[in-house]
């Protein structure tokens, strides 16, 4: 088995790494990239629903999620959405906003990689797919052995992503490491993941399958408003995934099924206009309705609303504003977009993404523990993360 010799060795091809090997490659950087999968960059592909929301024009420090919410700042911001838009934009690739911020491709999520594969090429970074690492050590240098060969470099950067979508080759490659090189790692957990009920009280639930509205769904002192439907196992949609990353196990989740008015302002006017309807007749006019046939018996029996008290109303004003259910559990790293939690970012400069007490040693992209919410802003941290780790690189060379 041969040894190849070179500057950075970087694990693996995703986003992160792809963004780190070619900033450091248009240095002077001689870079060489391991992935165990055979093609790089699978969960750029599959993102966004084929389009790859690939970054939020809004991106700030304030959404990401992170044990030092002030981590993140130093990268973000010496590489903004608008610098990547750039590179975007000089490979011609026609890009779209869905939602004010959200930049997605208008073609396919192939071009973003393309443009990373081209760009990694014309630094002239080596890249080398299909290959399992055996063994990591560290001496004076880094030394990676793979089923093929041994690497040899004075910097490594672990870029394996976390557990999210084990399907594509996510793996606890990175988090084996850190605890192999004693660097603490914060506990992990799906994060912008759908939830699961169980049991007879949620029946109901399942009952609504495909029956979507918008929310706002909070816990603690979080809250986001935006869609949520109904599914067979439980609850998704955007604001249930958002919600989802900063919901502790066996808390109750709160939801506001009209977040844009008040029920009992509303329930109130319609007792007065519509004195001879009934409670699924009424809420049907402020909720979908399969929603409102399954909660109008609860919260007004078989009365007409003419017959509807204050103390009704105000009842149910609090039971839709303000109804808690406790998830059993969430569908799991299987259907998750990201993992919370991760490499402990006290452990890391956050200028180079260098492991402190580890010269050399750095760690990118999702395997850290910053993780955004669901819009692009995960993607724009693989980018910053990873042109800070490049630009230190090959400034330590110069």
């Amino acid at each position: 088995m041969h040894t190849e010799s070179c500057d950075a060795i970087i694990i693996g091809a995703g986003a992160a790494g792809l963004m780190t090997a070619l900033t450091a490659g248009q240095k002077g950087v001689r870079v060489a990239v391991i992935d165990h999968n055979e093609q790089p960059g699978r969960k750029i592909l599959i993102s966004g629903g084929g389009r790859c929301n690939f970054t939020h024009m809004d991106t700030t420090a304030d959404h990401f999620k992170s044990a030092n919410p002030r981590f993140a700042k130093s990268a973000l911001s010496r590489y903004r959405p608008q610098d990547f838009v750039a590179m975007v934009n000089r490979h011609k690739i026609a890009w779209h906003e869905k939602t004010p911020g959200q930049l997605f491709c208008s073609g396919s999520a192939n071009e973003i990689l393309g443009m990373l594969l081209a760009e990694c090429e014309a630094a002239h970074v080596a890249l080398h797919t299909g290959e399992t690492i055996t063994d990591v050590t560290h001496n004076t240098g880094f030394r990676v052995t793979t089923t093929r060969r041994i690497f040899e470099a004075p910097n490594l950067v672990i870029a394996t992503g976390g557990l999210s979508i084990p399907k594509i080759g996510a793996s606890s490659f990175a988090f084996d490491l850190a605890r192999y090189f004693n660097i603490p790692v914060i506990p992990t957990a799906p994060g912008l993941v759908p939830l699961r009920f169980d049991g007879e009280d949620y029946e109901w639930i399942r009952s609504l399958a495909g029956t979507s509205l918008v929310v706002e769904a909070k816990s603690g002192r979080k809250s986001f408003t935006d869609s949520m439907i109904f599914t067979h196992r439980g609850l998704s949609g955007p604001a249930i995934l958002q919600i989802s990353s900063w919901l502790s196990p066996d808390a109750p989740l709160q939801l506001n099924l009209l977040p844009k008015c008040s029920a009992f302002d509303a329930l109130r006017e319609a007792r007065k206009q519509r004195p001879k309807a009934g409670g699924a007749a009424i809420l049907n006019g402020l909720l979908p309705e399969r929603l409102a046939r399954t909660l109008a018996p609860s919260l007004f029996g078989t009365t007409e609303a003419a017959n509807w008290s204050d103390r009704i109303l105000r009842s149910a004003d609090t039971a839709l504003h303000q109804m808690q259910i406790t998830p059993t559990d969430t569908e799991g790293y299987i259907k998750a977009e990201v993992t919370t939690g991760g490499i402990d970012t006290k452990a890391l400069s956050s200028r180079s993404m260098e492991v402190n007490a580890i010269p050399g040693l750095h760690i990118v992209g999702e395997a850290v523990d910053v993780t955004g919410w669901l819009g692009g802003f995960n993607f724009q941290w693989a980018w910053a993360s990873g042109h800070a780790a490049g630009t230190a690189i090959a400034e330590k060379k110069s």
